[in-house]
């Protein structure tokens, strides 16, 4: 069983309290599908900037708005899981990647 990292992009916070409790409920309620399988719920985003051998810039790319970890069996289940994270029915999207162990 690997471990998946899942960026979000997109979504936003909530303008009133209505919106704010249905959010959470449904994040709530996605944590309780994932059950087990939840390795670090993780958290938004704010601040980024790109840094590289030049020294640092603005970002420019596809901004990362918050992060999860899950395991699964594969890849495809991980994908499916995905699928079910609330900023997606929200407009936003989710990138999955596999990690693997180094060391």
């Amino acid at each position: 069983m690997a471990n998946y990292l899942l960026l979000y992009h997109g979504g936003g916070m909530p303008e009133t309290d209505e919106e704010k409790n249905k959010l959470m409920a449904a994040w709530g309620e996605w944590m309780k599908q994932v059950g087990d399988a939840m390795v670090d719920l993780g958290n938004p985003t704010s601040n980024v900037k790109t840094v590289d051998q030049n020294g640092t810039s603005e970002f420019s790319g596809d901004r990362v708005t918050g992060y999860s970890i899950v395991k699964a069996d594969d890849f495809d289940k991980a994908v499916e899981l995905a699928k079910t994270v609330p900023i997606v029915d929200e407009g936003g999207s989710v990138d999955v990647y596999e990690t693997f162990r180094v060391m």
